[in-house]
């Protein structure tokens, strides 16, 4: 019989609360999770469902900037800053100036790649256990351009990531053709990133929940923390709906939220939310199958293939919390996809079934994970941007590691939540 361990107070019911009460569990932890909303709507539900290793280059890097403003101007475009004052935006676009250079980049590469991989890897072992079954494919992801410029920049990339070990294979136009025979595509090459994978993040989550509630984790949905009670460098107690609740271990997720929930407790974290749209599209022809998950690289849009369906996503909005959908930028993702898969004539989705979510994104393109330097029973986890999804597993099962003393299996010192502050 597994030891009993304490018992884990986890802020948050995303892929990082759910991966982190997943393996505390496998730890012997009893394991309760309080979250603001019910358990069918946060970040790691709408996603792309991609796991990626190629994904080794933060959102801070050289370049970024000066696309970035191009983009600014153009209401369709994938990317947006809302202009606003407000001392947060202006505090992160000051850190992610300082850390847009290729020494941050070269500096970050091999940590980012060595979290991503170890990831994969827990998802292939939680693929083949009982009760789970979320279309993990690891056939790869192909990177496909249109442009002699995206095909210089990719192929440089795609050099960089075989020096850090990573399964890469650049390909012309006839050979993407050949990967993708019941899909048209007009593109004139593109990078297979056979270290990636996909999978369907609803059924991942779904099933995820469904385990821990077999496993006696209890869930208090619509519990939105509203402070902690601290004595010294120890939370003894988390505020949520006027209760207190109590852990031995207390793991903060939260997503785009975890500033605020780190600020209630007295911690600086420095973190913008990055809005992105997507929608399912079912094709009219059946045998119109995409066989991998792909990135539509000039136009910054994801396509990954779901259970015979087909998941659009992209863009990026950095700006508060609010709930209305900017339809200018979903016309931009529907109006691009055509120009690399000629047969998605695809309408302009009605609202409704128009899914939004925020991206946690640091200003230095790393996430936040590891334990506070302030409060000794405080793990984090989070911030991991883009590669929310991808990261869920390693979060948790770092998460688990520390809060049992165990040795750490991959090397998180870069990712100190504490690091602005």
């Amino acid at each position: 019989m597994t030891e009993n361990k304490g018992k884990a107070l986890i802020i948050g019911a995303g892929i990082a609360g759910l991966s982190s009460a997943y393996y505390l569990l496998q730890k012997g932890w009893q394991v309760e999770i309080l979250e603001q909303n019910d358990l069918s709507d946060n970040c790691s539900y709408g996603n792309a469902g991609m796991l990626v290793p190629s994904h080794f280059t933060p959102l801070a890097a050289p370049g970024v900037i000066a696309q970035g403003i191009r983009w600014m101007f153009n209401s369709k475009s994938p990317f947006y800053v809302k202009p606003t004052i407000s001392s947060k935006l202006i505090s992160w676009g000051l850190q992610f100036l300082k850390h847009s250079n290729q020494k941050h980049v070269d500096a970050s590469a091999s940590a980012i790649r060595d979290l991503n991989l170890a990831s994969s890897t827990l998802y292939n072992e939680l693929a083949k256990t009982d009760g789970f079954n979320f279309e993990l494919n690891q056939n790869g992801i192909l990177m496909l351009y249109k442009t002699e410029k995206v095909a210089e920049e990719e192929a440089e990339l795609a050099h960089i990531a075989r020096e850090l070990g990573l399964n890469t294979e650049i390909l012309d136009q006839k050979e993407i053709q050949e990967l993708e025979p019941n899909i048209n595509l007009d593109v004139i090459g593109g990078v297979n990133y056979k270290c990636d994978g996909h999978l369907n993040p609803m059924k991942l989550m779904s099933q995820l929940i469904s385990y821990l509630k077999n496993k006696n984790v209890v869930f208090h949905t619509h519990h939105r923390v509203s402070g902690f009670e601290i004595s010294g460098n120890k939370i003894n107690a988390v505020i949520a709906n006027g209760i207190k609740f109590t852990g031995d271990q207390v793991i903060m997720t939260g997503g785009s939220f975890l500033p605020e929930l780190a600020q209630k407790a007295g911690i600086k974290i420095q973190l913008m939310p990055g809005k992105g749209y997507s929608f399912i599209h079912t094709p009219d022809d059946p045998k119109s199958k995409l066989e991998h998950a792909a990135l539509l690289l000039e136009a910054r849009v994801a396509v990954t293939p779901m259970g015979g369906k087909i998941r659009f996503g992209g863009t990026m909005e950095l700006a508060q919390h609010q709930h209305k959908i900017n339809m200018n930028r979903v016309e931009g993702i529907v109006a691009s996809i055509p120009k690399y898969m000629p047969d998605f004539n695809i309408p302009l989705p009605k609202e409704s079934d128009i899914w939004y979510g925020y991206r946690p994104c640091a200003p230095d393109g790393l996430p936040y994970l590891g334990t506070s330097s302030k409060l000794k029973n405080l793990i984090i986890a989070g911030g991991g941007g883009m590669m929310g999804l991808s990261l869920g597993p390693v979060f948790g099962r770092t998460v688990s590691e520390i809060a049992n003393g165990d040795k750490l299996s991959v090397d998180i010192d870069i990712f100190r939540p504490e690091r602005f502050g």
